[in-house]
């Protein structure tokens, strides 16, 4: 039986996965629950995970994976379902001819258009450097795909690694809270997450480290919205 606050926060959790492809950052979770301290999301998530509802993924900024979902929230699990075979144990050797073919996974090749920061700003993006496969259902809504390679690490409680490819939708407008491809003064491209304020655009880091970066709104451009990611070990 989870608490009111446990299945607000694990709700808040499933909707930013199914939306942005990554967690939300504690800081992002705190503000949900209208919480004083992160403390509390703390001590939500282990419970959370002690219930066995999430796990937290080793080696990655405060990854977090849905593993089940009670009833009243869907009861389906968002991450790896295991497929059983029913039946007794068998002695009988498997018979080559009697093996299943894999199924092929839909994949299509998406450009990377370059490096994008997710730190200091750097020069524009504009060309293609190589294409890179990504599953079909990654694909989000209708329009144009393009992936980029990260650089810097101010994403990091969001779930972005330096290194990692970032599947990006075209579009040139964004819903405050969503990551975005951000051009700067027809300049700079760098990867935040957006808000637009009263003739302003706040870029916010996922990362302490990086302050937020308040410009007018005519000196920002939104060139994408992220999808998707994925990383290479």
């Amino acid at each position: 039986m989870l608490t009111k606050k446990q299945l607000d926060l694990l709700e808040f959790i499933h909707k930013r996965v199914q939306r942005d492809g990554v967690p939300p950052s504690f800081d992002e979770m705190k503000e949900a629950l209208d919480l004083r301290s992160k403390s509390g999301i703390h001590r939500l998530i282990t419970a959370l995970e002690e219930r066995g509802f999430i796990r937290r993924l080793a080696h990655r900024a405060r990854a977090i994976e849905i593993v089940k979902l009670p009833d009243s929230l869907g009861g389906e699990a968002s991450g790896f379902t295991p497929r059983v075979i029913e039946g007794g144990a068998t002695t009988k050797e498997p018979s080559l001819s009697a093996s299943m073919p894999v199924e092929a996974v839909h994949a299509i090749e998406l450009p990377v258009m370059g490096r994008i920061a997710a730190g200091v700003p750097i020069e524009a993006i504009n060309q293609v450097s190589h294409h890179v496969a990504v599953p079909g259902s990654m694909l989000s809504g209708r329009g144009e795909h393009y992936a980029l390679e990260v650089r810097g690490d101010s994403m990091i409680d969001a779930g972005i690694n330096d290194g990692d490819v970032v599947v990006i939708r075209e579009t040139t407008t964004a819903d405050n809270g969503d990551i975005v491809v951000a051009l700067v003064d027809e300049q700079e491209a760098t990867l935040k997450r957006f808000f637009r304020r009263t003739g302003q655009i706040e870029l916010v880091a996922a990362n302490p480290a990086y302050e937020t970066r308040v410009i007018p709104s005519d000196r920002v451009k939104v060139q994408g919205r992220l999808v998707g990611l994925i990383r290479t070990y």
